[in-house]
């Protein structure tokens, strides 16, 4: 389905109030730090590196947030999907916790960025449901507020009435709210993150994939069919959409879809009495449903799922049976719009920094939590490689990472999502 890769066709291409005047790389640069990659973490390192005064240049081969960030839910969090409690799990006690104390700040990390550079995205800092779906889903969600209060975060436990009250869906035993968190409009953001990193001094180039990237001299080379790119330090932040070149082998990791469906604005009784704090939230089913609302008015629903597949209808007619269910008055409401994006996954749902080279590092795998982790994992890492200490990374880098089976464990994701879909929220 063509709709489900073009950003002109989502909500979020719709309504994107923040542009870029755009420009192709047609000559030779040199600079401090050349990034591959326009998504939060390319684009946040780009600020970064120019608010520092470095030289930097950044290529992205389609439009900025063309890939997984510009399709995302919008709902910026603290921390990942895993619990503090499992991220020390793998990770270990010392960097698990450091993972955790750093991503408790996201949210405030991107909205300072959205207030300091005057970003227009929708900005709602009204706080996040993590929606209790059964009894056991109410139990892990006190069991993550005991662990997120020791980092700091003072999300609280709500019943099963005022959840209701919060969402005007009677489908929840309780939800855990953040009132540091909130929604954005996604792709507004990384664009605003762009044009504020022009304005601080950094060269984006849009429409210029990369071919090839060599190290020469103490320096690497970035080469596009119309220029290149020459500078000391390289990072590579093309996640879930990397597109081969020559020089430098992909990330591994494992391919997961979510999808995005819209209604058209919903009238003032309903804005009024559903989401009407316009809190964005998810649940805690195996396979997740988000839902939020937009500027506008407009309820977005969204699940793990392919649209492109022949099956994929199956995603659609679950969307509509789960609004009906969630919201009884949406019964008959029709989605107008649908999009989809790819999410990198890992084993472990920890995200990679892996050491590529001198002075080059590759980032991948938020496994779906990609608005605060890839800001503030894009921040850190320009900080590293033009400092060059590694001390503040989030996590120490690695010389390589394998994820065995990444085909398979794909299918796996998107069968699992199908099947549930299919059988799901039948009367």
């Amino acid at each position: 389905m063509e709709t489900a890769e073009k950003m002109t066709e989502s909500l979020w291409g719709r309504t994107c109030q923040e542009h870029l005047s755009p420009v192709v790389l047609n000559e030779t640069e040199q600079a401090d730090l050349v990034i591959i990659g326009g998504g939060f973490s390319g684009c946040a390192a780009a600020l970064e590196a120019a608010r520092r005064g470095a030289k930097v240049c950044l290529l992205e081969a389609h439009e900025i947030g063309h890939g997984g960030s510009g399709r995302n839910v919008g709902l910026v969090n603290a921390g990942l999907w895993l619990s503090p409690n499992e991220i020390e799990k793998a990770l270990g006690a010392e960097v698990g916790n450091r993972l955790s104390t750093q991503l408790a700040k996201a949210p405030a990390h991107v909205f300072s960025l959205i207030k300091d550079h005057a970003i227009t995205c929708e900005a709602v800092r009204n706080g996040t449901l993590n929606c209790a779906h059964s009894a056991a889903g109410l139990a892990s969600l006190e069991d993550r507020q005991a662990q997120l209060l020791k980092l700091g975060t003072l999300v609280q436990l709500l019943d099963a009435d005022e959840t209701a009250r919060r969402t005007g869906s009677n489908s929840f035993h309780g939800a855990l709210f953040d009132p540091g968190a909130g929604t954005i409009q996604p792709l507004s953001y990384v664009r605003g993150l762009a044009r504020a990193a022009v304005e601080s001094g950094a060269h984006i180039f849009e429409n210029s994939p990369v071919h090839a990237v060599s190290r020469e001299a103490g320096c690497w080379k970035v080469e596009t069919e119309t220029g290149q790119v020459t500078a000391p330090a390289l990072l590579l932040a093309t996640n879930a959409y990397h597109e081969d070149f020559n020089g430098l082998a992909a990330n591994d990791y494992i391919t997961c879809n979510f999808f995005q469906m819209a209604t058209r604005p919903l009238g003032d009784r309903l804005r009024d009495t559903i989401l009407p704090g316009n809190e964005g939230c998810w649940d805690t089913a195996m396979v997740m449903t988000s839902f939020r609302k937009d500027q506008a008015g407009r309820l977005i629903i969204g699940g793990v799922g392919d649209l492109t597949h022949p099956a994929s209808s199956l995603h659609a007619q679950w969307a509509a049976r789960k609004l009906a269910a969630l919201f009884p008055d949406l019964k008959n409401e029709p989605l107008e719009m649908q999009w989809q994006g790819r999410i990198a996954m890992t084993s472990d749902h920890t995200p990679k920094i892996l050491e590529i080279g001198p002075s080059a590092y590759s980032v991948h795998g938020y496994s779906g939590r990609g608005i605060g982790p890839g800001t503030i994992f894009g921040t850190r890492l320009a900080e590293a490689l033009l400092t060059g200490d590694a001390a503040g990374l989030p996590i120490p880098p690695v010389k390589a990472y394998r994820e065995p089976f990444s085909d398979l464990k794909a299918g796996f994701y998107e069968s699992g999502a199908t099947l549930v879909h299919m059988i799901s929220e039948r009367v």
